[in-house]
């Protein structure tokens, strides 16, 4: 079964390869690693140029499952020109395709070896267009994850990341975050987050793009536990890149009430972001922008003495009394 799989792939007509490439996913890991030793890669990434959409679709799905768990085959379908042909197919109008397309670039992008040639094909501007355009309202969200997960596979990649950067990728993951899919919020903020710590130019436009911080207070508040993490890691990399300058930014957004929370009940690593970052802030007596009454101002210098101290330890407060306090804080 595997020669004929092998022989119609290599020397068959369209309808003999297209049988082929509908069969190999069938075939156990073992088996199409051994067919992939036998020189099928190139007719099916050969099938991916044609204006057959059936034939396309089949390939797509061969070419992912000889992929699947194998970093060599994975580096065997780049070398054998599959980027330049996919993203052809990711510009195609018909959407399963580009959607398995998507997928498919995900798992190539997964491999080390293939992301300096997967960026340089031109990759990232088509996946950033995607993402902004109207596509991406009419794509699965799985498809709209998988792009996020292939340019954050690209960003760990660090030479790559002005690439991301100049493309726009820090004004389209701000706009995602905008939107209500909590998967995708989560995923968008894990990037930027990522492009914010490895690249100045990055934080920067981050931080300068309007409504941006306000952006990063709201989920700071209302996202995930996991958004929270990212929000908040994300607002005190930009406050300590320039505290005079975005301090009062972070404060008018009223941020301190959601800061405080998240220093009791985030995550480990939120809360301790939290804190860094309150201790950024904390110095109010100065600020002119500040609406707040002196009673609030001692009030918070009250609250971060207990987080300092420990908050629930025997010399520190309850956590339900700095609730209390930190609702009085929103009010």
């Amino acid at each position: 079964m595997e020669e004929m799989v092998v022989e119609a792939l290599l020397f068959g007509d369209r309808q003999a390869q297209l049988l082929a490439a509908t069969q190999l996913p069938q075939f156990s890991s073992k088996q199409r690693h051994n067919i992939a030793e036998k020189g099928i890669v190139p007719p099916l990434v050969m099938m991916l140029s044609t204006n057959d959409y059936e034939v396309i679709e089949a390939a797509l799905f061969a070419l992912l499952s000889i992929a699947f768990r194998s970093e060599r085959n994975k580096k065997l379908i780049a070398k054998s020109g599959a980027i330049t042909v996919l993203l052809d197919v990711l510009q195609c109008e018909n959407k399963l395709l580009v959607e398995l397309g998507v997928a498919f670039l995900l798992t190539l992008s997964s491999c080390g070896s293939n992301k300096l040639a997967i960026a340089s094909s031109g990759a990232i501007p088509l996946l950033l267009e995607l993402l902004n355009s109207q596509s991406c309202n009419s794509m699965s969200l799985q498809a709209n994850l998988d792009i996020l997960s292939t340019l954050h596979n690209l960003s760990t990649c660090n030479q790559l990341i002005p690439s991301i950067v100049s493309y726009g990728g820090v004004a389209t993951l701000l706009v995602l975050i905008n939107l209500t899919s909590e998967l995708l919020i989560e995923k968008a903020m894990a990037l930027l987050e990522n492009l914010v710590s490895s690249s100045r130019i990055a934080l920067e436009k981050a931080a300068g793009t309007g409504g941006a911080i306000q952006c990063l207070v709201e989920a700071m508040e209302e996202g995930s536990r996991q958004c929270k993490e990212h929000a908040v890691a994300i607002l005190l990399l930009i406050c300590e890149s320039c505290r005079d300058r975005y301090r009062g930014m972070i404060l008018r957004e009223g941020a301190m009430a959601a800061l405080l929370q998240l220093s009791v009940h985030g995550t480990r690593r939120a809360r301790d972001k939290a804190k860094r970052l309150l201790l950024l802030l904390r110095d109010c007596s100065n600020c002119g922008h500040m609406t707040k009454q002196p009673k609030n101002i001692m009030l918070l210098e009250q609250i971060m003495r207990q987080i300092e101290q420990g908050v629930g330890e025997p010399e520190g407060m309850s956590v339900a009394f700095l609730e209390e306090m930190i609702s009085k804080l929103r009010t």
